[in-house]
């Protein structure tokens, strides 16, 4: 899990999310509802840090922005599967809540990127 207030580089911090993610997931238990959330939740999240290693190896700023863009919509759908599991399964809504608001900030730091690159050179 990423502790708040700890610094990372961003492919690091995704990478780490992506863990975090994959041992919570890892925690649940396996049923009709939860089965297809935690398949979501597993793809949106690793999705996030794989688009950001592409982002990084990107051919030009356009092609860097876009794949920024899809950085921060999976993080935001990130914290959709997050808010749906916390809710059909009380029992582990405190480590919904932490892995949510480390996607709030990855989504925050993908909208202040997107801002810079939409600046005039």
């Amino acid at each position: 899990m990423i502790k708040t207030g700890q610094k990372y580089d961003l492919e690091e911090r995704t990478e780490k999310f992506s863990e975090a993610i994959i041992q919570f997931a890892r925690s649940l238990k396996k049923d009709l509802v939860n089965s297809p959330l935690i398949s979501q939740l597993v793809r949106a999240a690793t999705s996030i840090g794989a688009n950001y290693m592409e982002a990084n190896g990107a051919g030009s700023r356009k092609d860097f922005k876009n794949k920024i863009c899809i950085c921060k919509k999976e993080a935001r759908e990130t914290k959709y599967w997050l808010q749906l599991i916390g809710t059909t399964n009380s029992e582990k809504q405190d480590e919904c809540r932490k892995l949510w608001k480390e996607a709030q900030e990855l989504t925050l730091i993908f909208s202040k990127i997107i801002l810079t690159l939409e600046v005039p050179k």
